[in-house]
């Protein structure tokens, strides 16, 4: 009955076909042909390597994806999760509190209006063809200050994840606490952040009050050669986030020597972090979201487990320098 990987992302926003059309010019997804249900609800199907994206819209507003967008924006409305065996993981979710919406479907609640899916999982676990991307690598999800040891609780109770991470981040006077858990197989990894409502507000804050709610804030998805992925993103017009260059300043007292060439990291903007396993590398998309909230990340991993919180702190560090350096 264990749950062994996100078979799919159920991704509900206001036009499915431009959203997959932005999936494909952008990130180099490949589409499936769209389907049309008979409530009226279309879907779009995207797909690279192990990802699979699922892109439904509906026109009339009284429909329950046009509800979810008029709350929350297009965001991530379902988790799918492959398990062994989905009746029995939903009957043991459900023996330890999890509200069930759709037995029939395998649907239970989540995070906030983000549910998630039993199905089973696949035999045939053949990625795509090859593109930029590779997989779904974690899910990074806010929840309201004060839920979240219920919402490690209920994964680890409700799921049979297990914590293996927590960090409580400071930046500046804003502050924030995370744990990460993830399924027995290793494939599924949610990070899970709340806000420290006793500090200043900051991005989680902004994040839950622009969704209306917890949610998923992004998606990262892994590739085996973030530089090359990053260059071809760029040229398709996504925008990343940048860093100053006072972070890469300090790169080789931090880490010593990287992998990939800090003068490379510096040009593409990459942050990089490490752990007793090796060496991780990522970089955020700028949201493109109208509200801001959701957003895509990349990451390369070396051998590395961890999920780069080093480099919050790091990064508002070296901010801090070139601000100061500026000052004088």
């Amino acid at each position: 009955m264990s749950i062994q990987s996100i078979t799919h992302v159920e991704y509900h926003c206001a036009d499915a076909d431009k959203t997959a059309a932005g999936f494909c010019a952008d990130l180099g997804f490949s589409a499936d042909v769209a389907a049309a249900a008979p409530d009226g609800a279309r879907t779009v199907r995207v797909h690279q390597g192990t990802i699979r994206m699922h892109l439904t819209s509906a026109a009339d507003p009284g429909h329950p994806v046009a509800g979810f967008v008029a709350r929350h924006g297009d965001g991530v409305a379902v988790l799918a999760l492959g398990c062994t065996d989905p009746q029995a993981a939903l009957e043991r979710a459900e023996r330890h509190g999890a509200r069930v919406l759709d037995r029939a479907g395998g649907l239970i609640a989540g995070f906030g209006d983000t549910a998630l899916r039993f199905v089973p999982q696949p035999t045939d676990g053949r990625p795509g063809a090859a593109g930029l991307l590779d997989a779904l690598d974690h899910v990074a999800i806010c929840v309201p200050a004060g839920q979240l040891a219920d919402t490690v609780r209920f994964c680890e109770a409700a799921l049979g994840f297990h914590r293996i991470f927590g960090e409580y981040i400071e930046v500046g006077e804003q502050a924030m606490d995370s744990s990460v858990v993830q399924s027995a197989s290793g494939e599924v990894t949610f990070t899970l952040i709340e806000p420290d409502t006793g500090r200043r507000p900051g991005q989680i804050d902004e994040f839950l009050a622009a969704h209306d709610g917890a949610g998923v804030q992004h998606l990262a998805f892994r590739t085996e050669d973030i530089a090359t992925a990053v260059r071809a993103a760029r040229a398709r017009g996504v925008e990343f986030l940048s860093t100053p260059g006072a972070y890469f300043d300090v790169l080789a007292e931090r880490f010593g020597a990287t992998t990939i060439p800090v003068e490379t990291l510096r040009e593409l903007h990459v942050l990089v972090d490490q752990d007793h396993g090796g060496q991780l590398f990522q970089i955020f998309a700028r949201s493109t979201h109208p509200r801001r909230t959701f957003f895509l990340e990349l990451i390369e991993r070396q051998g590395a487990g961890t999920f780069g919180t080093a480099n919050i702190k790091a990064l508002y560090e070296a901010i801090e320098r070139q601000s100061s350096a500026a000052a004088v």
